[in-house]
């Protein structure tokens, strides 16, 4: 796992604008129904990453015109709650991430809320670049820093391990700390497993 210095790593200096992949209509990014935007590109190289091709800043298709309306398209269902960005790493790949961000808010206002996961955490972007903490800005919900394979843990919500949070980006923005969000519920319970009978 790599840990950059504040403004070690520039997105203008490493993202090529590719996407990995588009997934709309799902479950598992967030809160609600989401449409999910996988950008190409990360340097955090954490150990056990499950998405591991999508390290690479040239992978999969460049950013078109043609994706971003879909994807304003099926975000305009009433059904979707709103729109994800992981990868890769969002942070990383700014230019892609703000422009859709910036189409979403002129659309659909506050009406549809935007996730982002990222390696980075909070107290980290709070010192980085401009364009970072733009995009931090404008964004609802944050699932911030780096897997960490040791502390891995099933039971966590839109998580994968115990270090990572799900912060209220607009709470703490104001408050200049890290809010975790108020919704948060990590299922503790175990279930036991389903004997065969046959």
């Amino acid at each position: 796992m790599r840990n950059p210095k504040p403004k070690e790593w520039s997105a203008k200096n490493y993202s090529q604008n590719h996407v990995a992949d588009y997934k709309a209509f799902n479950f598992v990014d967030g809160e609600g129904v989401r449409n999910s935007l996988y950008v190409s590109g990360c340097l955090f190289a954490c150990e056990g990453c499950f998405n591991k091709a999508v390290q690479n800043f040239r992978y999969g298709v460049p950013y078109s015109q043609e994706l971003e309306n879909k994807i304003i398209e099926d975000l305009a269902h009433p059904f979707v709650q709103g729109l994800t960005l992981l990868g890769g790493e969002p942070f990383l790949n700014t230019e892609v991430c703000l422009r859709i961000v910036d189409q979403v808010h002129a659309i659909f206002g506050d009406t549809k809320d935007i996730w982002s996961w990222s390696g980075y955490t909070f107290e980290e972007l709070l010192l980085e670049t401009e364009d970072k903490l733009e995009l931090l800005s404008k964004i609802d919900i944050l699932v911030d820093g780096r897997f960490e394979l040791s502390k891995k843990n099933l039971n966590l919500q839109f998580r994968g391990s115990s270090n990572q949070r799900i912060i209220d980006v607009k709470k703490s923005l104001v408050a200049k700390q890290a809010i975790v969000w108020d919704k948060c519920v990590d299922g503790e319970q175990k279930f036991e497993q389903i004997k065969k009978s046959i």
